[in-house]
C-alpha cells in the first residue's frame, strides 16, 4: 500500500474556499485509490479546519527550517509526497529529494500564483511593462514545476500558457480540474424552481484579493443599476473572514447585505435566484462559479470568472466584462423564467461534461501508475528540473541549517534567562 504525504499550506477548510475544497477532493481521490494518508502542515489550526482525522488521515505540525521534519519524514518513508502550493515545495522538496529521494514529488499549484499577482498589478497600473513571466513570483513558481515529477494544473487555460509561453513539457503537467460527482435528475428534481427562489447571491472567501475587489465593484458599479430596475431584490454578499471595509459596504435600506460566513453554502445559492461574480482579476477556476452550476443557479460573470470552466460549451448565464451589461443581464435572468431554465440546464451540462470526477479519477490513477513505473526514466528527461533541484538543495541546505542553529541558539540564550 503506497504511504502517500500531503504537505499543506493550510488546514484545508471546505466550508470557507474553493483552495479548501480542491484539497479536500485530492484527499478523497487518494483514500479511494488505497493510498495511506498523512497531511502535514506549519499553519495553526482554525475553528472551521476540517477533522481529518474522520477520514482516517493522520495528521502532523512540522516546522519550518528544523530538522525534526527530517526524523518525521523517516519514520513516515513516504512513496509520494504531493506539495500544497509551490511555497511548500521550496520550504521541504530538497528535504523529501534529501531523505526520500525515489519518492514521487507532485506539486499542486491550486491556481498559477503569478498569473494571478500579475493580473492584479496589471489591473491596478503596477505591472510595468513586463509579461507574467517577468517577476520573480513567476520565476519561483515554474522553478517550482520544474523540480517536481509532476504539477497538477485546474485550469486547461493555465495548462495551455505553461506549455506554450514557458515550453514546459506536457509531460510534467497533468490537468486536474475540480472533481463532482455528476448531477442527476433525481438532484434536478429537489432543487428550488424559479418562482420559489428569490434575489440575487454573491460568494467567495475574503481573504482571496480578486473577491475583495468584486464586491466593491458590485457595490459601486452595478448594484446601483440592477436596485434601479429591481428595487424589492436583495444583494446578498456571503464569504468567510469578511474585514471591517467589506462589512462597511452593507446598506440595508439600498438591499445590499453582507452576510459573512455560512455554514452550508449549497443551500444558499440554491436558494438565490441569480449569482453574481463580477471579477475584474485572479487565476485557476472559481469555485463560486461551479457551486452555482450545481446547484441550478445562473449566473453572470466576466471573462476572467468564466476562464477555463466551460470549454467549447454555452455559458449558464451571461460573460460581460461592461458593468452596465452585466447589470442588464442580471435583470435579464432574474425576471425570464425561460431564458433562466436554458441558462440553468447549460450549467448541469457544463458540470457533466467537463468537470466529472469519475473520469479524471481513472486517468490521474494511469499517470501516478506510469510514472511509479518509470521514474527514473521521467527525470532522466527533465535535467532542468535536476538542475534546478541542484541549486536549489546546496543554496537552500545553507540558508536553513543557518536559521535551525540561529533558533537553537536563541532557544539556548532564553533558557539561560
Amino acid at each position: 500500500m503506497m504511504q502517500v504525504l500531503v504537505i499543506g499550506y493550510v488546514w484545508p477548510e471546505p466550508a470557507s474556499s474553493a483552495a479548501g475544497s480542491r484539497m479536500m477532493q485530492i484527499l478523497e481521490f487518494l483514500l479511494s485509490t488505497g493510498y495511506t494518508v498523512s497531511f502535514a502542515t506549519t499553519a495553526s489550526r482554525g475553528p472551521w479546519a476540517f477533522d481529518l482525522s474522520n477520514l482516517g488521515i493522520t495528521t502532523a505540525q512540522i516546522e519550518l527550517n528544523s530538522s525534526s521534519f527530517d526524523e518525521y519524514l523517516k519514520g513516515l518513508n513516504p512513496t509520494l509526497v504531493i506539495f500544497d502550493r509551490f511555497m511548500m515545495e521550496e520550504q521541504f522538496g530538497w528535504r523529501v529529494n534529501k531523505i526520500c529521494p525515489d519518492a514521487i514529488r507532485i506539486l499542486d499549484t491550486e491556481d498559477l500564483h503569478f498569473l494571478r499577482n500579475f493580473r492584479e498589478l496589471e489591473f491596478k497600473g503596477k505591472a510595468g511593462y513586463g509579461n507574467s513571466g517577468s517577476s520573480d513570483l513567476a520565476k519561483r513558481e515554474i522553478a517550482s514545476i520544474y523540480r517536481c515529477d509532476l504539477s497538477l494544473i485546474i485550469s486547461e487555460a493555465e495548462m495551455q500558457l505553461l506549455i506554450s509561453e514557458f515550453k514546459i513539457s506536457p509531460t510534467l503537467l497533468f490537468y486536474l480540474p475540480f472533481l463532482f460527482e455528476d448531477i442527476t435528475a433525481s438532484h434536478i428534481s429537489e432543487l428550488p424552481a424559479f418562482e420559489n427562489r428569490k434575489d440575487f447571491i454573491s460568494i467567495g472567501n475574503f481573504r482571496h484579493a480578486p473577491n475583495v475587489d468584486a464586491v466593491v465593484y458590485l457595490k459601486e458599479a452595478i448594484w446601483p443599476l440592477i436596485h434601479k430596475q429591481i428595487p424589492d431584490a436583495k444583494m446578498e454578499i456571503y464569504g468567510a473572514y469578511p474585514s471591517a471595509r467589506i462589512e462597511q459596504l452593507g446598506d440595508p435600506k439600498f438591499n445590499f447585505n453582507i452576510k459573512g460566513r455560512v455554514k452550508d453554502a449549497a443551500e444558499v445559492v440554491r436558494k438565490a435566484r441569480v449569482s453574481l461574480a463580477p471579477l475584474r482579476f485572479g487565476a485557476g477556476l472559481k469555485g463560486k462559479l461551479a457551486e452555482a452550476m450545481i446547484n441550478g443557479t445562473p449566473n453572470v460573470t466576466t471573462s476572467v470568472g468564466a476562464e477555463g470552466m466551460n470549454g467549447s460549451l454555452d455559458w449558464n448565464g451571461v460573460i460581460t466584462n461592461d458593468p452596465e451589461e452585466f447589470a442588464n443581464a442580471a435583470v435579464n435572468l432574474y425576471n425570464a423564467p425561460r431564458e433562466w431554465q436554458q441558462a440553468q440546464n447549460r450549467g448541469f451540462e457544463i458540470i457533466n461534461t467537463r468537470f466529472t470526477k469519475k473520469v479524471f479519477y481513472e486517468s490521474f490513477r494511469e499517470r501516478l501508475s506510469k510514472l511509479e513505473l518509470e521514474l527514473s526514466k521521467h527525470r532522466e528527461a527533465n535535467f532542468i528540473g535536476a538542475m534546478l533541484m541542484h541549486h536549489r538543495v546546496k543554496s537552500t541546505y545553507f540558508l536553513s541549517k543557518y536559521i535551525e542553529i540561529k533558533n537553537e541558539l536563541e532557544k539556548t540564550e532564553k533558557t539561560k534567562k
